[in-house]
């Protein structure tokens, strides 16, 4: 509506550059528990060239009665963090005295770049395949392990330590909690949204040998089943322009697009069809009116607008 004096209002907008990334080299997220654990890491970080000039350290207070989850507590880390690379880890991990760790993961990252343009999230071990680890770390069970080559693509990491790529704006889910398994849920949205994982030759040493096999665990591991296995489910997805078999075995898939067409016009013929003009599959009686009633105008079909398939 126009002003009172017929003047145009203007309404100030701010332009979006491309790329535009943090100051920030890197934010660096804990879930906190033991402050001396976190301090002494900090120290380490502090100790391999991760200073205040270029990085910040984010932490999520564990240290009371009142617990936040990783995947709750991360996911505000990483709408909070200002770095280019957000390090998600844990307390009792610690930089190898002696070198530059710093210069180290930038030149790692900087490597992984150039090979995968794509690259959101790493981390120094994880999952190819059933039977198929990659491991660079030291910890309780063994020092200074390398398995395979680096860097190279996994399906997910352990959570020991995570790095992410901001620019990628990836989050954890919102219908898991707990803490385990939440790199893994990374490393599947990154998968969905279009980037990849890797393990990198970063090596580092975590304290604790991990609490695979626990009552939580195995609770965590069926709830991150469920809710994957609903996600990436087989279906039928229609819009307003096309019905599409979405699936990701092949053949199901193959078969699934030959019967695109056959169910298309079946399904437009079906008691609860509705919103379909009445050319193709006659007037469809939807809640007793006619279909032709309940469509929406859309635009003639032409240069830059899409026909009803």
């Amino acid at each position: 509506m126009a002003s009172s004096s017929d003047t145009p209002v203007t309404v100030p907008a701010r332009s979006l550059s491309d790329g535009a990334e943090g100051q920030l080299a890197y934010t660096i997220a804990t879930l906190v528990n033991d402050t001396g654990q976190y301090d002494s890491m900090r120290a380490s970080f502090a100790a391999g060239g991760f200073t205040p000039l270029d990085c910040e350290y984010l932490f999520v207070d564990n240290t009371g009665c009142k617990q936040t989850c990783a995947y709750d507590g991360l996911n505000r880390a990483l709408l909070a963090a200002r770095g280019r690379h957000v390090i998600l880890c844990h307390q009792d991990i610690r930089l190898l005295p002696g070198g530059d760790s710093r210069q180290e993961l930038d030149a790692r990252l900087t490597q992984l770049l150039g090979q995968d343009p794509d690259w959101a999230v790493a981390g120094n071990a994880g999952g190819l395949a059933p039977g198929r680890l990659s491991v660079r770390i030291s910890d309780p069970h063994g020092r200074d392990q390398r398995v395979g080559d680096f860097p190279v693509r996994v399906a997910s990491l352990d959570e020991n330590f995570v790095v992410v790529r901001r620019s990628a704006n990836l989050a954890f889910s919102r219908n898991l909690a707990g803490f385990h398994f939440y790199a893994t849920d990374l490393c599947l949205v990154a998968d969905v949204l279009g980037w990849n994982t890797y393990v990198i030759d970063f090596h580092i040493e975590h304290l604790s040998p991990g609490t695979a096999g626990s009552r939580d665990f195995e609770a965590r591991k069926e709830e991150f089943r469920a809710k994957w296995s609903k996600a990436l489910r087989p279906r039928w997805i229609q819009t307003t322009c096309a019905l599409l078999r979405l699936d990701g075995e092949p053949l199901r898939q193959l078969v699934g697009q030959l019967l695109e067409e056959p169910v298309r016009k079946l399904s437009r013929r079906l008691p609860g069809a509705s919103g379909w003009t009445g050319g193709e599959t006659g007037l469809l009686q939807t809640r007793g009116l006619q279909s032709a009633t309940l469509t929406p105008a859309r635009p003639a079909a032409g240069p830059g607008n899409d026909e009803a398939a």
